[in-house]
């Protein structure tokens, strides 16, 4: 089998995913454009030199429906002999993006690819493309359905977590998103999002709120509880799948839960064959892939299944990683990844994350990577993991080894 290689990485800073938002004017295809284009400007590319674009986007209606990747190709400099494919799923999509490419590489078939996603959660509203797990009786009462939110709640109850716990976390994100910036950890990847005028639109992640701390987010209300308590009463829900649980404890909000934001990432991937030919160095070896089913209604514990998959079958233990990305979709996510696993808090999310700087549904996946990537190279470590939370109950993972 054949070795698989990241050869680059960038991403776009994440904006407020709202009317209001730096780039709510900027479409789809272009954002997705301007990443693809950056990858071939910076590795000095052909246009036709890669096999194709795998592309996660999360809520495929209108200006990110009809196969955006293929889309997005024909809106870039990239060759049009060059195919795309988009996929779902869900939260992850975006790092599922790359393991399918890497995992094409790895088995021959084609020696490059680009893949990564996108989403613009202020043009394009999550949700809007409706879900059969919720709108389909039949579904919805087998699998015992409850939103996101109240998962992450359950998530808290189930494994004690307090509403401290989850604020302090949320806290501790957005002081080291402010340091990785102020430091200009994030200055490798970050490709600046400019108009037809070549004026920048954005060159920041622009969500953050660093002055944040445990009294303001002590003032928010749960943002759960009417929801969970009231019709269609989705807390009783969730007691009729978990009886031993006297109460659903709401400690979520939007303060210590991912913001919405729009934003795109793109990983190059190749064959070791690949890179000798461009003349590009691999910065980080595809180690292994997984993804996992997990329960439906708890929904988002997949990180910590997924995570023993991906170690056992590469021969791995839990020590063996030096820093772990565990997308922050909402506190108890990665609370209860670190529980599972006693791992220090200081190689988790050292740059802070989604909660600070946004999660950008389609595309968070390949952030995530390629700041575990630029981390492992600026702290000198070795290999590092990345792991995302995914709706309807599922997991997927990544290791690298840095080159």
């Amino acid at each position: 089998m054949a070795e698989a290689y990241i050869y680059d990485a960038v991403r776009s800073p994440r904006g407020k995913g709202r009317s209001g938002g730096s780039l709510h004017e900027v479409t789809s295809a272009k954002l997705s454009a301007d990443m693809l284009n950056a990858l071939k400007t910076r590795n000095d590319l052909d246009g036709h030199a890669v096999e194709d674009v795998i592309w996660g986007n999360v809520t495929q209606v209108g200006e990110q429906g009809g196969c955006l990747a293929r889309t997005a190709v024909l809106a870039s400099e990239l060759d049009e002999s060059i195919p795309g494919v988009s996929i779902n799923r869900f939260c992850a999509s975006g790092l599922e993006a790359v393991n399918m490419a890497a995992n094409q590489i790895r088995g021959g078939a084609g020696n490059a690819y680009i893949a990564g996603g996108v989403e613009m959660m202020g043009r394009v509203p999550m949700g809007s493309d409706g879900a059969a797990v919720a709108a389909d009786p039949t579904v919805a009462m087998k699998v015992y359905f409850v939103p996101q939110g109240i998962s992450s709640d359950i998530i808290a109850t189930e494994y004690g977590f307090t509403r401290d716990d989850a604020d302090a976390l949320a806290v501790r994100s957005q002081q080291r998103a402010k340091t990785a910036w102020d430091e200009g950890r994030f200055r490798n990847s970050i490709i600046e999002i400019k108009d037809i005028n070549g004026l920048t639109i954005l060159d920041h992640d622009e969500y953050m709120r660093p002055e944040t701390d445990m009294q303001a987010l002590g003032s928010l209300e749960p943002s759960f509880s009417e929801l969970g308590e009231t019709t269609p009463g989705f807390d009783r829900i969730a007691l009729m799948k978990y009886p031993h649980l006297e109460r659903i404890e709401h400690i979520h909000h939007a303060g210590n839960s991912s913001g919405i934001t729009d934003g795109a990432a793109a990983v190059l991937l190749g064959s070791k064959a690949y890179g000798e030919r461009n003349g590009l160095k691999p910065r980080a070896r595809i180690v292994g892939t997984a993804k996992i089913g997990t329960d439906p209604t708890i929904m988002l514990t997949g990180p910590v299944p997924v995570t023993r998959k991906i170690l056992a079958e590469n021969g791995l233990e839990i020590a063996d990683i030096d820093l772990f990305e565990v997308n922050e979709a909402f506190a108890s996510v990665v609370l209860r990844f670190m529980q599972a696993f006693d791992v220090d808090p200081d190689v988790v999310n050292v740059n802070g994350g989604a909660i600070a700087m946004g999660h950008p549904l389609g595309a968070t996946g390949a952030v995530i990577l390629g700041t575990l990537l630029d981390e492992i190279e600026r702290a000198d470590m070795e290999t590092g993991l990345a792991t995302l939370c995914i709706g309807s109950g599922m997991g997927v993972a990544t290791v690298i080894e840095r080159v």
